[in-house]
């Protein structure tokens, strides 16, 4: 798989998160930190092996905004 950087949080330094990124195969990606198991257990129906991360709404719109320059 093939990772592009869309977007990540200005204030987490050269390597931290949460990043959005977008697979070769059309796909996102979000890194970021994940929930504590209070808070995962609070989710709707998750299937096995999946899991959650927190991420803000900027960093989100930010991944749309560059994810739809990209495709114009």
């Amino acid at each position: 798989m093939e990772l592009e950087l869309l977007a990540k949080d200005d204030k987490s330094g050269i390597k931290g998160c949460p990043s959005v990124y977008i697979t070769d195969t059309g796909e996102f990606v979000v890194q970021g930190a994940g929930l504590a198991a209070t808070d995962f257990a609070k989710l709707a129906n998750p299937l096995p092996g999946e899991t959650a991360v927190r991420i803000s709404p900027e960093i989100v719109l930010a991944a749309v905004e560059q994810y739809q320059r990209r495709n114009v």
